[in-house]
């Protein structure tokens, strides 16, 4: 049965101030309408904000590991709720129940360890120069945050950056993607349901153009938290700018696969087809180029196209389905342009690059899974992020054509090498402009202790994940203690 939400502000669910909504429909059944949602506006963010001011001076006071107690609290009712609301994202978003379980485990995971983080919210001690005197650095929370998160991971990401404005003490405004609103809407019930004060977390829903343009232009906003494309962040990167207002960018990608010669060719294979069509692709660390010494071109190229023929593409809620829809048909018509584009380029279209229209799959967004080979550096399907199920092949003859071709993108997330030659595992460790580096193991499955994030435009430097999550969300603060009893001057002695 459809669900029906609207804005979740100062605690209590409101509908837009327009009275407008949209729909969020099933990207394998376009048929089915899972809800109707509060089309926001920049009058709704604006209640937003005020809620979350509101809240924000006696938030800040809160202890830091009373803070983290809601996370643990919200954790544990997602832990117990996985498999209905993985049944659910499945419905919403698309991707197959296991990606929808792992996507939930993955956030229950973040909660945990964030709720963690609120007794090792460290500082450090530090010598002074001068008698009887010392030094501490505290974290500061930064304020009121917004935080805009897209439709491929819809509880994982924004977990990334709730949990963290949380325990830092930040009061929040949380604007997820248009396509996948419930998801979003049963997070922040769950944190509505264990306590968390009226104010601390908003939701606003709606569309870029409108929610997500008012929540990045609002002066209340001390700093916005971006997950989505390189477009779209250039443009929130720009008007943070102009304001000095703290802004963390998670963008797009074109990560790579190298395989050597004396990698274990089975295992490079099944990492190859595991990382370009989990999620049917639409991961930002997904695997859209396959960089294969030429010497163990052929026998790879044999493998991954017979295990890509053996891929069933259906509805998610089908055990036997590897391959979901993508998200909606604006991106099915992105993906399609990709491959024609492609095509026209030169590079040779080994298997799928078609819209499937069968009866199975007759009212969904699907994509065969698609190989191309003789894939060169110089092609946009090489260098542009295609974000659906589209891999290709590039042929090297060593290891430091492979790393140059690696780095030759304007991207730098994930990369991982395929080799038992420890001195190319260290020379694709210490080379490679990525900032996420495999060795032996695929471009996909980042876990949530350490850091997140790319270099170049796949970001602006800072991570999410691990530790680090939490300078998103915090500014640090030098303390002095002069216990001498008298002025003292540093450096005049």
């Amino acid at each position: 049965m459809a669900q029906d939400f609207g804005n979740f502000i100062n605690g209590e669910w409101v509908e837009a101030v327009s009275g407008d909504t949209f729909e969020s429909r099933n990207p394998a059944d376009r048929n089915e309408v899972i809800g109707a949602f509060a089309r926001s506006g920049a009058a709704d963010v604006n209640r937003a904000v005020e809620a979350a001011a509101g809240a924000y001076p006696e938030w800040m006071a809160t202890p830091v590991p009373e803070r983290a107690d809601y996370l643990l609290r919200a954790g544990l009712i997602l832990e117990q709720r996985r498999d209905e609301l993985a049944e659910i994202m499945t419905r919403e978003m698309g991707k197959t129940l296991k990606e929808s379980r792992a996507d939930l485990q993955e956030g229950i995971d973040f909660a945990f360890y964030m709720a963690g983080e609120g007794r090792r919210f460290f500082g450090d001690t530090i010598p002074a120069e001068l008698p009887n005197k010392i030094y501490m650095t505290l974290r500061h929370p930064v304020g009121v945050v917004g935080l805009i998160t897209p439709w491929n991971f819809p509880i994982a990401i924004p977990l990334w950056k709730i949990a963290p404005a949380v325990v830092s003490g930040c009061t929040s405004v949380f604007k997820p993607a248009e396509d996948t609103p419930l998801c979003a809407a049963l997070l922040v019930d769950i944190f509505r349901e264990v306590g968390l004060p009226p104010g601390v977390l908003n939701l606003v829903n709606g569309y870029g153009a409108d929610a997500g343009a008012a929540l990045v232009d609002h002066p209340g906003i001390k700093a916005v938290s971006f997950t989505g494309s390189l477009e779209v962040g250039r443009m929130i990167n720009e008007k943070c700018a102009s304001t000095m207002k703290r802004c963390s960018l998670e963008l797009g990608s074109k990560n790579a696969l190298i395989v050597m010669p004396d990698a274990e060719l089975d295992l490079a294979v099944e990492a190859s087809a595991w990382g370009a069509f989990a999620t049917s692709g639409q991961r930002c660390t997904a695997t859209s180029r396959l960089i294969v010494h030429d010497d163990i071109r052929g026998p790879f190229t044999d493998r991954l196209l017979d295990r890509v023929s053996k891929m069933k593409v259906g509805n998610g809620l089908d055990p036997d389905v590897e391959l979901a829809p993508v998200i909606n048909e604006q991106q099915k018509d992105r993906v399609l342009e990709y491959i024609a584009v492609g095509q026209k380029e030169g590079a040779t279209l080994m298997t799928g690059g078609e819209e499937l229209t069968g009866d199975e799959h007759a009212n969904g967004y699907f994509i065969a899974p698609t190989v191309f080979d003789d894939m060169t550096p110089d092609m946009r399907i090489a260098t542009e992020e295609v974000f659906g199920p589209v891999t290709g092949i590039m042929r090297v003859d060593s290891v430091d054509e492979a790393i140059a071709a690696a780095n030759g993108v304007d991207y730098g997330l994930s990369c991982a090498i395929y080799t038992h030659d420890i001195t190319n595992v260290f020379k694709a460790a210490q080379q490679l402009e990525f900032g996420i580096i495999y060795a032996n193991a695929p471009t996909i499955g980042a876990e949530i202790q350490v850091p997140f994030g790319g270099m170049k435009n796949t970001g602006n430097g800072h991570r999410e994940a691990g530790p680090q999550a939490l300078d998103e969300f915090t500014e640090w603060k030098t303390i002095g203690i002069d216990y001498s009893g008298k002025l003292q001057r540093a450096q005049m002695r």
